[in-house]
């Protein structure tokens, strides 16, 4: 009985681990110290440690809900036959799911360098996400001077978002998302482009 005990208690300290994480992280980014993580969820340093050795270990955790609601929001949006109605469900649902998650949006986007689990995830979505881009642009949706780091710009800006009730955050997202997909449109009235920053080889290496 009091080995059951222990695990129970255990398992209660890492789920508590996993909660202040996740709402530290969401609140503040990645750059959220160990320590006061370990003091949002009332353990003390050591039994934080214990548990996740490492901030990279932790970070995997707290955020593989959001990989998994990711992976599923690319992969539905490339099995659309349309590409870009496919393209603008991965669009808004994206900026939705970073919205709501500063912490994710800085990992994605590889704020912080150790998270290495995050590096083959988005050289999966990216890979996805370049064959999605491409369809669009063969079918006339997309704007042919537009590229796949474009839309990882759009991550990139997503970071800026207000910060506020879940509410607040949601709705600047749809508004952002529905502004970044009429720029991605093709159209005859759009003007030239700069030449592309080309930023998804960064991302996908893990710089910042």
């Amino acid at each position: 009985m009091e080995g059951t005990g222990l695990r129970s208690d255990a398992r209660d300290n890492r789920d508590r681990v996993l909660e202040a994480a996740r709402r530290l992280f969401s609140e503040q980014g990645l750059g959220v110290p160990m320590r006061e993580i370990a003091r949002r969820a009332e353990v003390g340093p050591a039994t934080l440690y214990r548990r996740f050795p490492t901030k990279q270990a932790l970070i995997d955790a707290a955020f593989a809900d959001e990989m998994r609601a990711c992976s599923g929001i690319v992969r539905d949006g490339c099995a659309d036959p349309d590409p870009w109605r496919g393209l603008s469900a991965v669009v808004r649902d994206i900026t939705e799911l970073n919205a709501v998650n500063q912490g994710f949006t800085d990992a994605f986007v590889s704020s912080y360098p150790g998270a290495a689990d995050f590096a083959a995830h988005r050289a999966g979505m990216l890979r996805a996400l370049t064959g999605l881009w491409r369809r669009a642009q063969r079918a006339g949706a997309v704007r042919p001077d537009s590229v796949v780091d474009d839309l990882i710009l759009m991550i990139m800006a997503g970071r800026g978002l207000p910060v506020g009730p879940p509410e607040l955050r949601v709705a600047a997202a749809r508004r952002f998302a529905a502004l970044i997909l009429d720029s991605f449109r093709a159209s005859p009235a759009a003007g030239p482009l700069p030449p592309p920053a080309r930023v998804s080889a960064a991302a996908v290496s893990g710089g910042g």
